[in-house]
């Protein structure tokens, strides 16, 4: 939001800077983000000042140029060759003195040096319309008819006053500085000094009219006021100078002066109008009412649009819709360059009602952002009286009837109880009732009651999010200053906040720490995705969930699953030569149960793709595999306690082979690698392993139980095993055979070849697997060992059917 400062300094006077006002609205809440000088010409005329021709003689060496002295308000006169035909001894002329930047009406700025024009020196310029920007005549130069002293700045003679204009990051909660007037409402109590509303006091409209337009409300809760008022003689053409430069100053084009004077007043209120051709106005009459399901209206944009029922509408007399309400006009009762009479608009809509409809139509306007947020109802009627006076200064207007004032549902104040106990307690530190009541007074909120500690608050309409004592205090701290609020020796509090344990941030931060460690890289995608990944061309995903107002048809669903956003990373770095990638994110998911409820998962997923190593003199470059991922989740694991997961053949919808790894029968991580299919949907042109593990789960059942043992005193004994089997029975199954075949001794097993060939019958593949044995009181004997080795073997014959190569 923009706001002039010279706007600003008409409702509340104030010598302070741009700078300094930008500090005590930010230390309010009010962050200005920015601070524009602006100039109504470029440069400002700097070094341009009024000076007298002394004396005025012929070049020497010359036809066409004049040898000139010039005062400029010093003790020495210039000396300056001039070219223009009209210039003379005794007048008083515009002169840019050496060092000046110009800014002329056409061409490159220029700066104004010493020099020398046929051997005369010249020590400055005496300037035409259009050599400093403030017009196109280059016909001679300017004269002034003035008695302001040599010396006198030129942009003071031309009213070329600078100003400043504060960029302020409006926050959603603070509806109640959305205008000029907003804002100096802040300073008053900041810089305790009064501000004032725009004088109305010369609006006076008739008692009676022939004929006015009538309004109806059909739905008050919507609508709680609306107020009219109908002009004549209304001449619409391009608004005077000093109200384009305001609207321009804040960023706004000019557009003519019914439109201008609504906008200006909107953006110095923040009440928005809305001004309708009153001869377009179907049978005299506005009706505010929802709209027909289904009904075509076409907007000032030329777009027609399908309304919906829960569109609230300004109509006519038959209904026909003219505008949407605080949203956006209609085509047809729009002011155009015909227009003669004009019926204004100013009006309190429900917040959740515009909301609403701007979501569904996908319209932001000025109106709607202000009216979203909640507007003053108590400013309609000044807003509508300020409106008219202007537009009779502005287009003629004359006042055809009194005003139209619905307000059948009265918007109250709010009323709050303040505590000063409570008042100390939040804020953490004593401040004197009267300091509060003097704050309070400056907010526009009223002490109704006064009992001991304790006070009765009224709290007006227009300051929408205060609603609560917590509230109340917040708006005495911002005044008060976050800065004047001493630190103590010892801070405490009244109370223990319950962390939870483990802290699921910790557990986030080590794990992320883990794997960029190992070369990876974060990433963060969008949460809401394409619903074209999940669907197929004329197909319905039940279990999606829908975003019910998008703006883009390729972001419409919340993502069920985090692989295609990480893919569509992939596919941005490979295609800008990134071939080589390790990536991680923990991104949330979103599903829609049978039973219609949503459900929200947090997952951290893994992808590996392109080589696991670079080439060197040394080696060549290796191919990422299945194992490089496999060996990344293990690590994630094994630090959250889950270091030897059971595991099956994967099952994802997305991975073309691979591993589900399971923790106590919970499938806690998919990994494998993306199919084709998905691949080419994504232009994704090399394969990708991709890993996805329920980091929720895993944070539940995290383990930090760390033991430390010394190393033992007997030494391990490991034996080999050469198992045909059949292609179904994978390395897991013959881990778990052997762990419970033997409970005591064995301490680990291990896979060191796999074979699959013509040596083998068809269907059957070789496991070369070690065993690591060791008992931690004596050393192993070969009775032991021989007598476990033999246990194992009976097991893996009957239950995974395997022969022993000898």
């Amino acid at each position: 939001m923009k706001i002039s400062l010279d706007w600003l300094r008409t409702l509340i006077p104030t010598d302070k800077s741009a700078t300094e006002l930008a500090a005590l609205l930010t230390g309010s809440g009010l962050e200005v983000e920015g601070v524009e000088e602006l100039e109504s010409i470029p440069g400002g005329l700097r070094g341009v000042v009024i000076g007298e021709v002394l004396t005025c003689e012929k070049h020497p060496d010359a036809d066409k140029l004049s040898l000139t002295t010039v005062a400029v308000g010093d003790t020495t006169p210039r000396q300056i060759v001039c070219g223009a035909s009209n210039v003379a001894a005794g007048q008083k002329v515009v002169v840019a003195l050496e060092g000046a930047t110009l800014h002329p009406a056409q061409g490159e700025p220029f700066k104004i040096k010493k020099s020398k024009i046929r051997g005369a020196a010249s020590e400055g310029m005496i300037c035409a319309e259009d050599e400093i920007g403030i017009g196109t005549s280059h016909a001679g130069i300017i004269v002034l008819d003035t008695d302001l002293p040599n010396g006198t700045p030129a942009a003071d003679y031309f009213g070329l006053g600078s100003d400043a204009v504060l960029e302020i990051g409006l926050t959603p909660n603070r509806a109640d500085a959305a205008s000029h007037y907003g804002v100096a409402r802040e300073l008053r109590a900041l810089l305790r000094q009064p501000c004032h509303l725009p004088d109305v006091s010369a609006f006076l409209p008739p008692t009676a009219a022939a004929q006015n337009v009538q309004v109806l409300i059909e739905d008050e809760e919507a609508c709680p006021r609306y107020a009219g008022l109908l002009l004549e003689n209304v001449q619409v053409g391009p608004s005077p100078e000093w109200l384009q430069r305001r609207l321009r100053s804040i960023g706004l084009s000019p557009i003519n002066n019914v439109v201008d004077v609504t906008n200006f007043v909107l953006h110095e209120l923040g009440q928005p109008l809305h001004a309708f051709d009153a001869d377009q106005i179907p049978g005299e009459k506005i009706r505010v009412k929802r709209a027909a399901e289904g009904e075509k209206f076409t907007t000032l944009d030329g777009t027609e649009r399908t309304l919906r029922a829960d569109d609230l509408v300004i109509a006519g007399g038959g209904g026909e819709p003219m505008a949407l309400a605080g949203v956006f006009g209609g085509q047809t009762s729009g002011v155009s360059a015909t227009t003669k009479r004009v019926f204004l608009e100013s009006a309190y809509f429900t917040p959740a009602v515009v909301r609403r409809t701007s979501q569904t139509h996908q319209l932001k306007t000025d109106a709607s952002f202000r009216f979203e947020r909640g507007t003053d109802p108590n400013m309609v009627l000044v807003a509508l009286q300020r409106a008219a006076l202007l537009l009779q200064e502005v287009a003629g207007a004359t006042i055809a009837a009194p005003v139209v004032d619905e307000y059948p549902k009265h918007v109250l104040p709010f009323t709050v109880r303040l505590r000063f106990s409570r008042v100390e307690r939040l804020i953490g530190q004593y401040i004197a009732p009267e300091q509060i009541r003097q704050i309070l007074t400056d907010l526009d909120i009223i002490i109704q009651n006064e009992t001991g500690d304790d006070w009765w608050l009224i709290v007006p309409p227009f300051k929408v999010d205060v609603t609560r004592e917590a509230d109340v205090i917040e708006e005495i701290l911002r005044i008060y200053g976050y800065n004047n609020v001493a630190l103590r020796p010892n801070n405490s509090a009244s109370f223990l906040a319950k962390f939870p344990n483990p802290d699921p941030e910790i557990l986030r931060q080590n794990t992320s720490r883990l794997l960029s460690g190992q070369g990876f890289s974060e990433i963060i995608t969008n949460s809401i995705t394409n619903s074209r990944y999940f669907e197929a061309d004329g197909e319905t995903n039940e279990a999606l969930v829908r975003v019910l107002n998008y703006n883009s048809a390729d972001l419409n669903v919340m993502r069920p699953t985090v692989l295609h956003s990480a893919l569509e990373v992939v596919r941005y770095n490979l295609n800008r030569r990134q071939r080589d990638l390790k990536l991680y994110e923990f991104g949330k998911t979103y599903s829609r149960k049978a039973d219609g409820q949503y459900e929200e998962k947090n997952s951290l997923v893994i992808l590996l793709t392109g080589n696991a190593t670079a080439e060197t003199w040394q080696h060549k470059a290796e191919k990422v595999t299945f194992h490089h991922l496999a060996s990344a989740v293990q690590q994630v694991l094994t630090a959250l306690g889950h270091a030897a997961p059971t595991s099956q053949p994967v099952q994802h919808p997305y991975l073309a082979g691979g591993l589900t790894l399971l923790a106590h029968n919970q499938p806690v991580a998919h990994l494998g690698g993306i199919s084709g299919g998905v691949l080419k949907r994504l232009d994704v042109n090399q394969p990708v392993w991709y890993a996805e593990l329920d980091w929720d789960w895993l944070v539940k059942k995290y383990k930090n139980a760390l033991v430390a043992r010394e190393l033992p005193k007997f030494p391990e004994v490991r034996r080999d095993l050469s198992l045909v089997v059949d292609k179904a029975v994978t390395f897991d199954q013959l881990r778990q055979i052997a762990q419970r075949a033997e409970r005591k001794l064995l301490q680990g097993v291990n896979v060191f070849d796999v074979y699959e060939g013509d040596k083998l019958p068809e269907g059957k593949k070789s496991y070369s697997v070690s065993f690591s044995l060791q008992d931690l009181t004596q050393t192993l004997t070969d009775q032991a060992i021989d007598g476990v080795m033999q246990r194992l073997i009976q097991q893996f014959e009957k239950q995974a059917g395997a022969v022993i190569r000898r």
